[in-house]
């Protein structure tokens, strides 16, 4: 198999509205490249397009744990746990993020959108 080759093909369906079949094209590239950062990040990404939550989460943990400085992965993993309505672990993960990239208006939002659900804390 040529992963390039499928990972752009994967990209192509990401990016046309079809995460579903992405993910599917992903997850043997990830098997055979598990150290892979980018396709780690879209096969999340596909995961989270597609309400796939505890996949998308699970894959987010693993980017988070490699690579704690990854504001992105923070992001998407804090919008992750919010959409399966675990504020409190959320707002963890989007403060990070907006420690990290505070210049970023989409973290930003995300961030008092669930302080509000929380209550602040």
């Amino acid at each position: 198999m040529d992963l390039l080759a499928e990972y752009r093909r994967a990209t192509l369906f990401f990016e046309a509205g079809d995460p579903s079949s992405a993910a599917r094209l992903l997850e043997p590239i990830i098997e055979a490249e598990p150290d892979n950062a980018s396709v780690r990040q879209l096969l999340a990404r596909a995961y989270f397009q597609s309400a796939q939550l505890n996949r998308a989460e699970e894959q987010l943990r693993e980017l988070v744990d490699r690579n704690p400085s990854d504001h992105y992965a923070h992001h998407v993993l804090g919008r992750t746990l919010e959409r399966l309505n675990r504020y409190t672990d959320a707002l963890r993960h989007l403060r990070i993020a907006a420690a990290m990239h505070s210049s970023n208006d989409d973290y930003t939002t995300a961030l008092r959108r669930v302080e509000t659900r929380v209550g602040g804390r």
